[in-house]
């Protein structure tokens, strides 16, 4: 009864196993290709590694860039493009048009018109422009 009883555990624990394996043979891992990394890259990690610090540069300027862009003028932006900013609802909106003009993008968290973590996490999304005279 005990031999047949520790069978049955191999077993059961050989099948797990087993079925462990064949769930990690059908796993496919894909891996995003790089831009200027070479095909082999798997065989040259020295040349991987800079490409993808390369892409990861470029990257990060593109992101730049693009918020450059994007870019609210704290001082002539409607309602609705300054409720867009990620972190300002409807009180802020209506509070920071109410506050008009800005020298100054920090003059919110100064003026005390959005608290310290919010202009944190919004002060690279704004910019306060001044009219030309």
């Amino acid at each position: 009864m005990k031999m047949r009883s520790i069978k049955i555990a191999l077993t059961a624990a050989s099948l797990l196993l087993a079925a462990n394996l064949a769930f990690a043979a059908d796993v496919k891992v894909v891996t995003p290709d790089v831009k200027g990394a070479a095909k082999g890259a798997a065989t040259d990690t020295k040349a991987s590694a800079g490409a993808t610090k390369d892409a990861a540069k470029g990257a990060a300027a593109d992101t730049k860039a693009a918020a450059k862009a994007k870019l609210v003028d704290i001082n002539t932006a409607t309602e609705a493009e300054l409720k867009a900013v990620p972190g300002i609802g409807d009180a802020y909106a209506a509070k920071i048009i109410a506050g008009r003009p800005y020298a100054k993008k920090d003059q919110l968290k100064s003026r005390n018109i959005m608290p310290g973590p919010v202009y944190e996490k919004t002060k690279d999304l704004i910019i306060a422009k001044q009219p030309k005279k």
